[in-house]
């Protein structure tokens, strides 16, 4: 090294030292260790009240909760508190306990940063943090020499994972993943850390390979690197980590093939590498490990799963869905096994299905959707009423359903839809008391639909479509209060529609088309005040339609080829159209409503219907021609005219355009809150702090009354629907909880709505800490109880003390707003309603969906994926 070199480190050296003197004080005044803990107590908030014992006057302070001492020197020696709601920063004044070996403080709503004091105490041993509100980058804690257990994991640490912990030796744990990093690669220090048996860096902005220094961790135990961008190829070298149990690397970039040296593992019992872009066929020696879990699902594997797996002892999860496997499925996969999920769906598994999955009496998750497998389904799983999820839908499935499998006590959906099963449904059905959705749709089942299907009071979802059932709808039907969904078209279904039926006041849509039913449509579906598809057609119905299905707003409403009579009730007419009643003879409308004459019309004979449309095509086209002449001679005559104005009278012109421009604005005030139309309309796109499907939102200061409030713009076309439901319902309420409005202004196509200005945002933005400006702010339980009582009193407002009581359909995080004290606001009402109370309307425009897509209520979603 060179003179000038070792100056030059000298320097530094002596740097470094001032820096950290500055930074770490030695303490003026001593403290006692009662004192410091009081202070700490102080610094923090206790909403559970765990810290009541903590008092001054206390006999020791070894005797304060969650306090530990060393019974020979009496210094304190561990601090620890897992879930206790408490929230507040944590005090320096921690780093005067020099005895503190454990500071343990998971999952609380600790937030601020780690006072960097906490690097003095050099007998800390176990640090753990996890699962706090923490911010700011992690402070330099290589002095802690001592250290064996570090978590900082599911906090909001940014900058990125420090090179230091490189340093942190005698490291046993280190857990610093799920937190807000900056994207950085994996440093390569932490290979010193040759005593580690725990690695947890999930989710934290990785990118690149995985070091070799990685692999040199002889103790590591779990490797945890999930949900990160690691790229490359999968490492043979982790194959050098004899001790490794478990493997976390799905959700990543891998690329290539899972290498064979991977079966020397022999500790191996957790693997799961799914959600990569890794490929070719599972190595045989991998059928050798005797796994719990194993998860590959979502990658771009080939082959056929090696037999060897059949004989693994230990499996409890096995998950390869999304793949390209082929061939026969092991014989005796799960017979030795206490298998409890398998999920192989979409692949191209073919042959027969293996019959031992359940052979542990465990298994609740079966899940072998879209895939090739054939034959009848084996009897053996009649005796598997552990589980709770069973779909095989999607495969070449044919014969009888043994009926012990349509007896499932816990199963919540059991979905056989798409394949060739024949038979019927057993009695049994009746005893799946926790069934939430029957599909079988798209199969060749036959015979009557047994009455003990109304015994599933938790059923949401009948799929029935597309089969041989024959015989009557059970009335019995009626008794499933829960029912949103039933499909019951294209059967051979008889007799009448019950009149049951109209007590399943959940319904959304019913689909009875293509049977052959008959006699009259019931009374009372008007109850159903949440009825938005409702299809009998291609049936043999008669008699006319009942009045109160006007009633009913339908999105699909298809009562044709049947054999009504009587007159069309004209509120249905003109809501679903003539197609929907086609091809029923005897029905008919009046010529009034159609607009010629007086008398009825029949809808099954289109020659009067025809004749009518071409004399009106006629008479519409002679108007347009009129009416397109008057324009262009009145155009031509108005040029005449301006030609002949002199320059001060256009002058004259120009200025009264302006000031009558002026004079269009149209203002609405509902609060004693002075606004000007052009310092409204003087928007800046700089000031935007949110935007949805309405229109942007602008933050204003008003200059007059200097007063900050914020201002919607809506977007033109729908943005003046939006605009008449928000000045409708806001215009008249008055609460604490819901967002005052304090004017709305209106010219030409330009429309602007003017509300309270809230500081802290919404709650969304509170609870992901992503408002815009400002202060973080901070979530602790007292905060969200307020939040949840002030929602719920406005919430309760708008239901219960309004007249007639407001509908919001769009409740969400992003629509409660939070003031300055974070009082919670409801806001945006531009799908909002208000209920009218009588009979003829209750509920009239509540059935069809409202509000912000991805907000539907679970019980109108579509059938779930495979994993859910």
């Amino acid at each position: 090294m060179t003179k000038h070199s070792l100056n030059i480190s000298l320097q530094f050296l002596l740097s470094s030292i001032l820096i950290i003197s500055s930074i770490f004080p030695p303490p003026t005044t001593a403290i006692t260790e009662t004192e410091a803990l009081l202070q700490f107590k102080s610094h923090l908030k206790d909403p559970l009240n765990f810290l009541s014992s903590w008092k001054k006057d206390s006999e020791s302070r070894c005797n304060f909760t969650g306090i530990t001492c060393d019974q020979v020197s009496g210094q304190t020696t561990g601090i620890s508190f897992d879930d206790k709601a408490l929230s507040g920063e944590i005090s320096p004044v921690i780093s005067t306990l020099s005895g503190l070996i454990t500071l343990w403080l998971p999952s609380n709503s600790i937030s601020g940063k780690i006072p960097p004091e906490i690097a003095w105490l050099k007998n800390l041993r176990v640090l753990n943090l996890t699962g706090n509100n923490l911010v700011g980058e992690i402070p330099d804690l290589s002095f802690l020499t001592k250290l064996e257990v570090l978590d900082l994991s599911l906090n909001f640490f940014s900058g990125r994972i420090p090179a230091w912990v490189g340093n942190l030796t005698s490291l046993k744990m280190l857990a610093l993943g799920q937190n807000k990093y900056l994207k950085g690669e994996i440093p390569a220090s932490i290979g010193n850390l040759k005593n580690l048996t725990y690695l947890f860096l999930a989710n934290s902005h990785l990118v690149g390979p995985i070091p070799d220094a990685i692999f040199e961790l002889e103790a590591l135990g779990t490797l945890d690197l999930s949900r990160n961008k690691i790229s490359g190829e999968f490492p043979k070298s982790i194959s050098k980590l004899r001790s490794l149990f478990k493997i976390e690397l799905f959700d990543n970039l891998l690329t290539g093939e899972i290498p064979e040296e991977l079966g020397n593992l022999t500790h191996l019992k957790e693997l799961d590498i799914s959600a990569n872009e890794l490929h070719g066929e599972i190595p045989a020696s991998l059928a050798k490990l005797d796994f719990t879990v194993f998860q590959a699902y979502e990658n771009h594997f080939t082959g056929e799963i090696p037999s060897g797996f059949g004989e693994m002892r230990s499996l409890n999860g096995f998950s390869i869905y999304r793949n390209n496997f082929t061939g026969e499925f092991p014989p005796d996969f799960g017979r030795f096994s206490p298998l409890n999920s398998f999920d192989i769906s979409e692949n191209q598994f073919s042959g027969n299905f293996p019959e031992f999955l359940c052979e542990g009496r465990n298994l609740q998750y079966l899940l072998a959707l879209e895939n090739s497998f054939s034959g009848e389904f084996p009897d053996s799983y009649s005796k598997c009423k552990s589980l709770q999820r069973f779909r095989i839908n999607n495969n070449r499935f044919s014969g009888k359903i043994p009926d012990g499998i349509w007896a499932m006590p816990f199963a919540v959906i059991i979905d056989f839809s798409g394949n060739n099963f024949t038979g019927g449904i057993s009695p049994e059905i009746g005893l799946s008391s926790n069934l939430n959705q029957l599909i079988l749709f798209n199969n060749k089942f036959s015979g009557d639909i047994p009455s003990e299907i109304g015994n599933l009071a938790n059923l949401e979802r009948l799929y029935l479509n597309n089969n041989n059932f024959s015989g009557p709808i059970p009335s019995s039907i009626g008794k499933l209060k829960q029912l949103s969904s039933l499909q019951l078209g294209k059967n051979s279904l008889t007799g009448s529609i019950p009149p049951e039926i109209v007590q399943c006041t959940k319904l959304v849509d019913m689909n009875l088309a293509g049977n052959s039913l008959t006699g009259r449509i019931p009374n009372g579906f008007s109850n159903l005040i949440t009825l938005n598809s409702f299809n009998l057609s291609r049936n043999q119905l008669t008699g006319p339609i009942p009045d109160d299905l006007g009633s009913l707003k339908l999105s699909l409403l298809d009562l044709s080829e049947n054999q009504l009579t009587g007159e069309i009730p004209p509120s249905l007419l003109s809501m679903a159209g003539e197609k929907s009643f086609a091809e029923n003879r005897a029905l008919c409308i009046e010529n009034s409503f159609a607009g010629s004459g007086s008398g009825k019309e029949n809808r099954g004979e289109g020659k009067s219907s025809g004749s009518l449309k071409l004399v009106l095509f006629t008479a519409a086209a002679v108007a347009l021609v009129l009416t397109l002449a008057w324009l262009l001679f009145a155009s031509y005559m108005n040029f005449k005219h301006e030609l002949a104005d002199s320059e001060l009278g256009l002058e004259r012109n120009k200025k009264k355009e302006e000031e009558e421009a002026e004079a269009k604005w149209n203002v609405s005030s509902f609060h004693q809150v002075e606004i000007e139309a052009n310092e409204i309309s003087n928007l800046e796109e700089d000031n935007v702090i949110g935007s949805g499907g309405a229109g942007k939102v602008y933050r204003l200061e008003l200059n007059k009354k200097g007063i900050t409030v914020a201002v919607k713009k809506l977007w033109k076309g729908d943005g003046l629907k939006f605009f008449t439901a928000e000045m409708e319902i806001l215009g008249r309420i008055r609460h604490r909880n819901v967002v005052k409005l304090y004017a709305c202004l209106l010219k030409g196509g330009c429309s602007y709505l003017v509300y309270e200005y809230m500081p802290n945002g919404n709650l969304f933005e509170a609870i992901h800490r992503r408002i815009k400006g400002g202060k973080l702010p901070e979530l602790d339980w007292v905060h969200r109880y307020r939040i949840a009582l002030g929602a719920a009193k406005g919430i309760s407002y708008l239901h219960h003390d309004c007249s007639p009581p407001v509908v919001h359909r769009d409740i969400k995080s992003s629509n409660v707003l939070l003031d300055e004290d974070y009082e919670a606001k409801i806001a945006d009402f531009g799908v909002a309603k208000l209920a009218e109370v009588t009979r003829d309307q209750q509920g009239c425009d509540h059935s069809c969906f409202a509000g912000t897509h991805g907000y539907i209520a679970p019980g109108k979603l579509p059938i779930l994926h495979p994993l859910s």
